[in-house]
């Protein structure tokens, strides 16, 4: 395998409107390919297509879209073939955190959450795959996260999604090889997005330094370009450095404490 070639690709992006979605449309834009970005946010949606084309000669749809509700494979499966498109590539981006004790949680909001965060990858990903792997020539990327990696308390929800994503696109990553379709798990640790305001602290990044959106996009689309990819990647040398040390040097019990301390309230 060589780099990625996106020219005359077509990749649709989820939670497209900030963050790292957005990150991943200026850089795939850049490197050639026509993009559909979804999100519920259209005007944040409009003015980045705005941005793209002008910037990059692009083409670039806008889809807004409410991930939690529905079937939105489906859904964007039929939105896309109205408009006459060919998708290539899926980056599935969308996802949001509940901080807090579980028992506390508003169950609207967790139901929500699950919703984006596993169903909706789930669901995009069986959309579209048969037709990423017969095209054979793109990318399919759900982004997990650090939290993936251990438990999670007052996160105990997400962290829990981001291992179903893991898991997951590891297991779609063996499923797909020989097809010419590369599939990784990315997983960023806290990063300057619009994340901690949904989840409504900045607690939930443990007092860690947050990362920029540029280099953890740039860190994906490096590791989709080595001539033989591996199923998922951690942004981040410190944070690779800690994933081996929890996993190598602590009991499960001293995983948790030390994460439920990092996380709790006054820290």
């Amino acid at each position: 395998m060589t780099a990625v070639d996106y020219h005359g690709q077509t990749t649709l992006i989820t939670g497209a409107s900030a963050g790292l979605g957005a990150e991943f449309a200026r850089q795939l834009a850049a490197r050639g390919s026509d993009l559909v970005l979804v999100a519920r946010r259209k005007e944040r949606l409009e003015e980045l297509a705005t941005e793209l084309r002008g910037r990059h000669q692009v083409q670039v749809h806008v889809l807004d879209l409410d991930l939690a509700e529905g079937n939105p494979g489906q859904t964007l499966v039929t939105r896309v073939e109205r408009l006459s498109l060919h998708i290539t590539s899926v980056i599935n981006n969308a996802g949001f955190a509940t901080f807090g004790t579980f028992h506390q949680a508003d169950p609207e909001r967790l139901r929500r959450e699950v919703a984006v965060d596993v169903m909706a990858v789930a669901d995009v990903s069986r959309a579209f795959i048969e037709q990423l792997r017969t095209d054979g020539r793109g990318v399919l990327v759900n982004v997990a996260s650090m939290a993936a990696y251990q438990p999670n308390p007052r996160m105990a929800l997400y962290g829990a999604t981001k291992a179903f994503v893991l898991s997951l696109t590891e297991a779609l990553w063996e499923e797909s090889r020989g097809t010419g379709l590369r599939v990784l798990a990315l997983s960023p640790g806290a990063t300057r997005t619009e994340f901690f305001d949904v989840a409504g602290t900045t607690r939930a990044a443990g007092g860690t330094r947050l990362a920029s959106p540029v280099d953890v996009v740039r860190t994906a689309l490096a590791t989709l370009d080595r001539r033989n990819p591996p199923p998922s990647v951690i942004a981040g040398r410190m944070n690779r450095v800690m994933a081996f040390l929890a996993r190598r040097l602590a009991t499960r019990r001293q995983v948790i404490r030390a994460i439920g301390r990092l996380t709790a309230e006054g820290a």
